[in-house]
């Protein structure tokens, strides 16, 4: 949340002007004006958004930069522009299931306490870059998730249907 929240204030340039010269200077300037636009089009399309994959075609920064991905370098700023504010709100429900199912879950602290911290890392990465647009990394994020919440496998019992 502490890094969504700063992704948003740094697109709608909320932030003072000394730690936002020196975010600016880090993230690029090119990042950050992609940032503004997606927050510009959840403006204007709140609940809908513009639809899948929209981003690239109305964003005024990726058609001025030859070679651009079509895509804001956030996760969040990302969904909020294409899905609208209601798959921000499923994203951020889909995170905390997860950490609820890791408190919950039967395997050993250690391996718990490792996807947990691993996932939030992922999270915090997401919010300022496009980690999530690759399938390899979501994959094994869902594999991860999946293996920390599983019941362990007992050998000799047999499954009540």
């Amino acid at each position: 949340a502490l890094v969504t929240g700063g992704t948003v204030a740094m697109a709608g340039d909320a932030l003072p002007d000394g730690p936002a010269v020196v975010l600016e200077g880090r993230l690029t300037e090119h990042r950050v004006l992609l940032w503004r636009d997606a927050l510009g089009l959840t403006a204007e399309r709140p609940v809908l958004g513009i639809g899948p994959d929209g981003f690239g075609a109305l964003s005024e920064t990726v058609r001025d930069t030859p070679g651009s991905d079509g895509k804001p370098h956030s996760a969040p700023l990302q969904l909020a522009s294409e899905q609208g504010l209601p798959g921000v709100a499923l994203l951020g429900a889909a995170f905390c299931w997860t950490l609820v199912a890791l408190s919950r879950s039967p395997r050993s602290t250690p391996v718990v306490l490792t996807a947990g911290a691993s996932l939030t890392v992922l999270a915090a990465l997401a919010g300022v870059g496009n980690a999530l647009s690759f399938p390899q990394v979501t994959v094994a994020a869902g594999l991860l998730a999946g293996v920390a919440t599983s019941r362990p496998l007992t050998y000799g019992t047999i499954p009540e249907p």
